[in-house]
């Protein structure tokens, strides 16, 4: 059996190493950044090693050179240097108003300042902070190191409320611009978050930073990869596939469908979801354990917001400018969800420069489209997956009359705010039922010019459905009919059912249905 300890939420670097945690080397990749630049961006989606990154750089530049023994930065470093290090976790707090943010800077500034002291002049955050900077280097005789955790939470927060966007960008946007003043007092830096605000941000005076979310080379920086897997946690393999009674292959194959698929540029490997992965190890079991963390609401809103078609969402289309800069008054919600880790890049066309999106595995796309219920359809959180076991069931038993008035209370209640978008309003619910369907059965889903046509196989059924918008479900069923549609399904021996919907406009919901077989 094995003897690892998985650090499921431990975050702390000192802490995994002093007390025997399962640690998956990082430390090549943080010496190449630490040699090789100064000023340093990464973003990452959320639970994705980023604060282990900070925390293991912090006791690096501590020059606690006994937690290295063995890694590979301990043949790699040879000075092992102390150098004064300003830390700001940006993560505890919840910022609702600008005070939240002014209270967390100024604790942290606080602190900073009994250490090296402070100026009756220096007034305001920004120019505490680059006096701190300064004296610090002066005192210690080292120039000092910078890092800055979850940098744009504040910002995150504070999505669909522009006000605050901007005092909150007020505020940071000098706070970090004295990194640059400061420059000959600073020895590295580094900033991570989930997203980049880009345009006239906090980042617009801190030109300099090296942005490496892209960058091939440290694509492993935060997550796992297959070759990280399988050299530090093979014996582990053997054991899950023996837990759950199935071939060391198999064992591969599910890990890869539930956590893998993470692409961080266009020609990358393919990461794992170091939370779900780690996790999964542990328990013997899987399970949606990075989703069940907590998705943030401000990523339905911001969908909601912009009346975004959901089935774009698997095969979405953008560019790089796009994908590295999220511009807080935009209309694209895209940019916030790739970022965010829901979305990821699954190829891309260098000719035009465009990057094809989609979702990175099976644990976000059915976590994400059953999160997306409740906001979309009356039915609560609770309810989702009784009502889509029912669905299920009652399509492979060919009750397809309990099935249409199931999907009929999905649309129940809808507001008129809502259905003024009425027509992409009533797809995305479709889109939403019958993606959660398609988890247990196969299901071909086309949106065209205001209709729905879609396909759904059971074992013993094909059913071919045609939805209408305010037309009637007899006009549905003849253009079944009258463009062939069954014609692919004649020669399979499963029962086929063709069946003709209209959704009425009047009274926002699905008016009638009509079947032929």
């Amino acid at each position: 059996m094995s003897d690892k300890i998985f650090p499921i939420g431990i975050q702390n670097f000192e802490k995994i190493r002093q007390d025997g945690y399962f640690y998956v080397d990082k430390t090549a990749l943080m010496h190449k950044m630490v040699k090789t630049g100064s000023y340093y961006f990464l973003s990452r989606p959320r639970r994705f090693g980023k604060s282990l990154l900070i925390s293991t750089l912090e006791a690096y530049f501590q020059g606690k050179k006994e937690l290295f023994n063995g890694l590979a930065v301990e043949k790699l470093e040879k000075d092992w240097i102390a150098h004064p290090i300003l830390h700001l976790d940006l993560n505890i707090e919840k910022y609702d108003n600008l005070e939240s943010l002014e209270k967390i800077l100024n604790d942290n500034l606080a602190y900073w300042e009994s250490l090296y002291g402070t100026r009756p002049t220096e007034t305001s955050f920004s120019l505490r902070f680059a006096g701190i900077i300064q004296r610090a280097c002066e005192q210690t005789g080292q120039r000092v190191v910078i890092l800055v955790d979850e940098y744009d939470k504040p910002m995150l927060q504070a999505i669909g409320n522009e006000e605050l966007q901007k005092q909150f960008r007020d505020t940071l946007k000098p706070f970090y611009g004295a990194l640059k003043t400061k420059d000959g007092y600073i020895k590295f830096a580094l900033l991570t978050g989930v997203t980049k605000f880009g345009k006239v941000s906090v980042f617009s005076d801190l030109n300099n930073l090296d942005d490496i979310s892209m960058w091939n080379e440290y694509i492993e920086i935060c997550g796992i990869s297959e070759r990280e897997i399988h050299e530090n946690l093979e014996a582990e393999l053997h054991e899950f596939a023996a837990a759950r009674g199935v071939t060391y292959d198999k064992i591969c194959a599910e890990l890869k469908e539930n956590y893998d698929g993470y692409h961080f540029t266009h020609n990358s490997i393919g990461i794992y979801n170091p939370f779900s992965l780690l996790n999964a190890f542990k328990r013997k079991e899987f399970n949606s354990y990075w989703f069940e963390t907590g998705t943030p609401t401000y990523l339905v809103k911001l969908l909601k917001k912009h009346h975004y078609d959901l089935e774009r969402m698997a095969h979405e289309e953008t560019d790089v400018q796009v994908l590295n800069s999220v511009d807080s008054e935009s209309t694209n919600p895209i940019p916030v969800i790739y970022q965010s880790g829901y979305l990821t890049i699954k190829g891309y066309d260098e000719r035009f420069g465009t990057y094809h999106l989609g979702f990175p595995n099976k644990e976000v796309e059915e976590g994400f489209i059953r999160f997306l219920v409740p906001f979309y359809t009356n039915v609560s959180k609770v309810e989702t997956p009784f009502e889509i076991q029912k669905f299920v069931r009652e399509v492979e038993s060919g009750d397809y009359d309990s099935f249409f008035r199931r999907l009929q209370s999905f649309f129940a209640d809808t507001t008129y705010e809502v259905i003024r978008e009425q027509e992409l309003h009533y797809e995305n619910v479709l889109f939403i039922v019958f993606k959660l369907v398609g988890f247990y059965t196969q299901v071909e889903y086309k949106t065209n010019n205001g209709r729905v046509d879609l396909v759904l196989k059971t074992d013993k059924f094909i059913y071919i459905m045609e939805f209408k918008l305010d037309g009637t479900a007899e006009e549905a069923l003849q253009q079944i009919n009258d463009k062939q549609y069954a014609l692919p399904f004649a020669a399979d021996g499963r029962k086929l059912l063709k069946i003709g919907i209209n959704f009425s406009a009047k009274t926002r919901n699905i008016e009638k249905w009509i079947v032929e077989s």
